[in-house]
Formats: structure tokens, C-alpha cells, sequence
């Protein structure tokens, strides 16, 4: 989106609270110390409590998820954040992720940037794109860690490079106003193109802005990088 001065404007989803818990995702591998009966989120309570007691840290995510929603069991923050805990202190991912979004959102803890920071970051060390989204947009926004743009731009680059639309149209921002990387109106008309083809509107926006900037030449080698990075014959700078 471009602002009424004609500075681009980034779309800052986790910075204003939209945090969502990951989706519950099914395992049949135990991951704790106490092996565990196939569970999954349909599993009754009990099996859930007794795997999550056990150890296993897939059954202590999705009980924790259950306390977070309110699934089953009355809604209760703080006991969510105990199950999502034991299971994210055994590296699970998507426990470290929700964490770092109950922590930025205020939901069953205080409100703590400067922690969920840590827990996005643990999960970002694992490849998510979510929490590498949500990282990049703390970095750029100074959220419980100190600005660095160059690290933001790091942290979208991967998200992005992922195939996450709001990591790819924060990206295209980044390279379109030269903040954390050198200018590059090139690569960020393919970033913007990337994510407008997931139907992200404020890219399809962006990316109509940088045209008159642009000669015929670089829109036509924006269009090949795009068209490429979607074939899957070349990853994009970023």
C-alpha cells in the first residue's frame, strides 16, 4: 500500500496483535522420554492428559492447544502456556510458535515482547515461516528486541523464500525503499508479483507504484526472476 506521502507502507500483521495458535498438527511418533498410544487431535481428553503426562511432547502441544481454545476443557490461559511449554522445552516447534504468539498477544501471560522474541526465534532456528514472519516483523518494528532492519530483512527473506505472501510483499518493501538492503526495484517487483499471485492486494498495489520508476528492461527481467521462482528453476535474491 502507498501511503499519501508515496512511501510504501509494510503490512504489519503480527505487530498489531493478529496472532493465531498454529494449527494442531497429528503425530504417531512419541517424542518424550515415556513412549505413547497413537495420538492425534481428535484423541479423547484422557489420552491427551495421560500421553501429555507421560512425556510426549506432541500430546502436551495439543493439550495446550485445547486449554488456549477452550476445546473440551474450560478456556485457561496459564494452563495452556504450562502444556505449550513442556512440549516447546523439547524443541517442538509449533509449541515454541504459539508461545511466541500468546506472549506478543497477551494471551495467558503478560504481555511480553522481549519473550516472544525468544520463542519465535527458537522456532525460526527451525525452519517455520510463520515465526520467521513474525520475527522479521519485530525486528522491523523494534518489539522486544532492538530495531535492525537488515535483520528483518533476513528474517522475511527466508519466510519468504517459503512461500509466505506477507513475508514476500514485506520483502518487496524492503527492497523497494532501500531499508536494511541496498534498493532494488528489480527484485522487489518480483517479490510484490510473488505475493499478489497469492492474492495479497496491497502487493498487486505496490508493485502497479514501482512501475513508472521502472524501464521496460527491468520490469521484463522482474517478470522472468518471477516466473522462474515460481517454476522453481532459480530462488530469489533476498
Amino acid at each position: 500500500m502507498v501511503g499519501r506521502d508515496g512511501s510504501f507502507h509494510v503490512l504489519i500483521m503480527a505487530a498489531v496483535g493478529a496472532f493465531f495458535l498454529a494449527p494442531a498438527h497429528a503425530s504417531t511418533q512419541g517424542l518424550g522420554s515415556v513412549p505413547c498410544p497413537d495420538v492425534d487431535v481428535s484423541s479423547p481428553l484422557q489420552d491427551l492428559t495421560r500421553c501429555a503426562e507421560q512425556g510426549f511432547a506432541v500430546a502436551q502441544y495439543l493439550l495446550g492447544v485445547k486449554y488456549a481454545n477452550g476445546e473440551s476443557v474450560p478456556e485457561d490461559g496459564p494452563e495452556a502456556v504450562r502444556w505449550l511449554r513442556l512440549a516447546a522445552g523439547q524443541g517442538y516447534v509449533f509449541a515454541q510458535y504459539s508461545l511466541g504468539e500468546m506472549y506478543a498477544d497477551g494471551e495467558g501471560v503478560p504481555e511480553d515482547d522481549a519473550e516472544a522474541v525468544r520463542w519465535y526465534g527458537l522456532a525460526a532456528e527451525q525452519g517455520d515461516p510463520y515465526a520467521q514472519y513474525n520475527l522479521g516483523v519485530m525486528y522491523a518494528e523494534g518489539e522486544g528486541v532492538r530495531e535492525n532492519a537488515a535483520e528483518a530483512v533476513r528474517w522475511y527473506g527466508l519466510a519468504a523464500e517459503q512461500g509466505d505472501p506477507d513475508a514476500q510483499l514485506n520483502l518487496g518493501v524492503m527492497y523497494a525503499s532501500g531499508h536494511g538492503v541496498e534498493r532494488d526495484l528489480v527484485v522487489a517487483h518480483m517479490w510484490f508479483s510473488l505475493s499478489a499471485a497469492q492474492g495479497e492486494e496491497i502487493a498487486r498495489t505496490n508493485r502497479e507504484a514501482l512501475v513508472p520508476l521502472m524501464t521496460r528492461e527491468q520490469i521484463a527481467e522482474a517478470d522472468r526472476q518471477s516466473r522462474e521462482w515460481i517454476g522453481g528453476t532459480s530462488r530469489a535474491p533476498g
